[in-house]
């Protein structure tokens, strides 16, 4: 196996535990809604997961433990696409807010900043920011200290 093919398969395995993690917050509240089920084949397609991955992540997504980007605008583009899929069903309950703090530590964020992260987050999205000023807003929350 070449270094490339090693680094590709890396790339994909953490593709796949992104995904994983989209699919949970999906199953947060229960039933997979017809949203949020159109909102996870969009992302299968633009993550490179094929109907056989796909198929099996949604039996069971817990299979794969959360892996953050290297880069940090990547760990923030995945925050707005988790946040955005607690959006899916119209309906945020508690379960799913926890979800996302729990995510915002495992994609590398300040344990102490999950809070606020997934407040501002919530806000962010609940009032359509796009990518660009969810990442600016996302970046001056997280260089905050905690105590301000």
């Amino acid at each position: 196996m070449s270094l490339l093919e090693l680094f590709r398969g890396g790339e994909h395995n953490r593709a796949i535990s992104y995904f994983s993690s989209l699919v949970k917050i999906a199953f947060t509240d229960g039933a997979l809604e017809k949203d949020e089920l159109a909102f996870l084949q969009k992302m299968a397609i633009k993550l490179n997961i094929d109907d056989a991955q796909f198929t099996k992540i949604l039996e069971n997504p817990d299979k794969h433990p959360i892996k953050a980007p290297f880069d940090y605008n990547d760990r923030i583009e995945q925050l707005y696409y988790f946040t955005q899929m607690i959006f899916m069903d119209d309906d945020i309950d508690i379960d799913e807010v926890l979800l996302v703090r729990k995510l915002i530590v495992g994609l590398g964020f300040p344990a102490k900043n999950a809070e606020k992260l997934a407040d501002e987050a919530i806000h962010l999205v609940m009032n359509d920011n796009n990518l660009d000023d969810f990442t600016e807003a996302i970046k001056v929350v997280n260089s905050q200290d905690i105590n301000d």
